[in-house]
């Protein structure tokens, strides 16, 4: 899965068609009949007021955010209604510095607005604002409302109503029911003051400057103090983000396991880059849960040790090739194959052509060398220029490491980026027709994608095909906080395509050897439950060895909170009935200082 864009955090809710500058002066106290902050609300996710003027809405300010495009502050009522669907704070877009300060009684004037962070194509729900603002401050200095806590008792079990089938599954004309499901929960509290209280981190501190905490330790739980997201069912409604109103350089650099201790409190906020976010007005202190990276047993003399390990982009500029060797030998115990994704050619994200990737791996096989380790061999097919998708320029793919003194490679020549590798019988046994080679590269499942990469290895005497993938991203799905429950995966059209390509090949090898040991593993970019994994799996070709493992231990990616299984290795029913064993190695997607989104994956079996 690629890397977020370095600009995300400038985007956060962006309102540009709200740039209109804000007007701030002193006057007389709002009119005693003006319309009310929970009016604005309503008790559904679109405000009665939207796109309508409102005057003289009194509040008192609980936070400002004076950086970024999304500049504005949130007010909220201090005398709230009975109705707990109805929130008692909004947010005021500006676009510019707000004028005011944390604790102003204010009166504010302008067009509520129901902006939708990310485009009305992203399905998220909208944020509910008021625009083109002429703020009044009535005075200075008053108590800032008291947060609401939000915690284990008051976030409801159920995640989401469905959606309303006569508006495409939509839940914005949905009444709020805040004591059943807990996006209507946080939709509630939208805007307003609120706090959590020793949070445990379940997604570490990333490059944008925040986190994710849950304030359901037990839900879910990994050993390691993650939460698991195991099936569609399991969203997890503990979790949020929670961001900074303050500088960036206070911000905790936390990991996954840590806590923030005494209270973090904030606006609730909604934007496109995890949904419902408390913008933090005073921060926790972080305790540290002294989480250590894992490091997996070596290999036994008689067993094939085969990991996959997505190392994000890695081109010959970056500066981290002993880091990634370090894993390699010390972390993965030098395996004997390793199915590398990510690799990008020998000038990176230069776009001039060049496809080889020689000085990359040559660069990686050195460090490794460096670290310690055997000095590997290695195989793959050159892409053509701008084929494969991920970063421009990068032309990334899937290589083979072996190491040499206990695997043997099969080298057929004849693969190259546009034709198919086959499968044949020799001497009643299975073979490639060409080793390495690609998987049905002329397949439109693998349009703009990376093209699988086959292998034919020999460990003491038995063949192993390996098949090194790289599937499809999640790009363009909706969230899990979208507005369309459930939300749609559009995206899994193109890997269950590519699934079954996969496992129709699996299935060619499998008809000429019933008995032959292959192996399909890499970034599958999906879960273990999903319909890819089923399509991978179809007619018992292949099983996804990750289920090996205790479900709280089934993951190698965390995303927005989510402890997640994206990299997976299957095996053949020979392999399956083997004696096995399967480590997801811990060691970059919980951490801060990560070299790696991805978490390695190590199988170890006796032919």
């Amino acid at each position: 899965m690629a890397s977020q864009s370095v600009t995300r955090l400038a985007a956060l809710t962006v309102a540009a068609a709200c740039s209109a500058a804000s007007l701030v002066a002193l006057g007389p106290p709002a009119h005693a009949d003006s319309v009310r902050i929970h009016d604005i609300q309503g008790t559904t996710r679109i405000s009665p007021y939207a796109g309508r003027q409102v005057a003289d809405v009194p509040g008192v300010v609980t936070g400002v955010r004076d950086h970024g495009s999304s500049r504005g502050f949130w007010f909220q009522d201090p005398r709230p209604d009975d109705d707990p669907a109805t929130s008692e704070g909004v947010f005021v877009f500006t676009g510019s510095a707000p004028g005011v300060e944390a604790g102003d009684a204010v009166t504010v004037s302008g067009t509520v607005s129901e902006f939708v962070p990310g485009g009305t194509a992203s399905g998220n729900q909208s944020l509910t604002e008021i625009t083109r603002p002429t703020v009044t401050v009535v005075s200075h200095g008053n108590p800032v409302p008291a947060p609401v806590v939000v915690s284990a008792r008051s976030v409801p079990r159920a995640y989401a109503p469905a959606g309303d089938a006569a508006a495409n599954g939509s839940v914005n004309a949905l009444p709020l029911r805040p004591d059943r499901y807990a996006l209507d929960y946080y939709e509630s509290l939208e805007g307003m003051n609120v706090q959590v209280a020793d949070a445990r981190v379940v997604g570490a501190t990333d490059p944008y400057t925040e986190l994710w905490v849950t304030v359901k330790p037990g839900e879910n739980a990994s050993p390691r103090g993650g939460t698991v997201y195991g099936s569609r069912d399991a969203q997890n409604t503990g979790r949020l983000q929670v961001q900074t109103l303050g500088a960036p350089a206070g911000f905790p650099a936390a990991d996954v396991g840590d806590t923030l201790a005494g209270a973090t409190t904030g606006p609730l906020d909604y934007n496109q880059f995890g949904g419902y976010t408390l913008v933090a007005r005073t921060l926790g202190t972080l305790t540290a849960g002294g989480l250590a990276r894992e490091t997996t047993r070596e290999q036994h003399r008689d067993e094939l040790s085969v990991a996959t390990y997505n190392v994000e982009n890695l081109d010959p500029s970056d500066g981290t090739f002993a880091a990634h060797a370090e894993a390699i030998v010390r972390n993965l115990r030098s395996p004997d194959i390793v199915s590398l994704e990510e690799i990008q050619d020998d000038n990176g994200a230069t776009d001039d052509g060049t496809v080889t990737a020689g000085v990359t791996v040559g660069k990686l096989i050195d460090a490794v060398v460096t670290a310690g380790g055997p000095r590997y061999d290695w195989r793959s097919v050159d892409p053509v220029d701008k084929a494969d998708g991920g970063e421009p320029g990068g032309n990334i793919r899937q290589v083979f490491l072996f190491d040499p003194r206990r695997v043997s490679f099969a080298d057929r020549p004849g693969g190259d980026a546009v034709t198919a590798t086959g499968v044949v019988k020799v001497r009643g046994k299975a073979a490639l027709t060409h080793s390495p080679g690609r998987v049905d590269p002329a397949n439109p499942a693998w349009r703009n994608s990376r093209k699988p990469l086959a292998g034919e290895f020999s460990f003491r005497g038995r063949t192993v095909f390996v098949i090194a993938n790289h599937f499809a991203s999640k790009g363009g799905d909706q969230g899990l906080t979208s507005q369309y429950q459930p939300p749609a995966r559009s995206s899994e059209t193109q890997r269950h395509l590519q699934a079954t390509a996969v496992n129709t090949f699996v299935k060619q090898i499998l008809a000429v050897q019933k008995n032959a040991d292959v192996i399909a593993l890499g970034d599958i970019n999906d879960f273990e439950f999903s319909g890819t994994t089923e399509r991978l799996e179809a007619g018992g070709a292949l099983w996804s060895a990750v289920r090996s493992l205790p479900p709280g231990e089934r993951y190698s990616y965390v995303y927005q909170g989510n402890s997640q299984v994206l990299d997976q290795i299957l095996v053949s029913p020979s392999i399956r009935r083997g004696h096995l064993s399967y480590d997801s190695v811990h060691i970059n997607a919980e951490f801060h200082d990560q070299i790696s989104d991805h978490d390695p994956q190590v199988l170890r079996y006796r032919p």
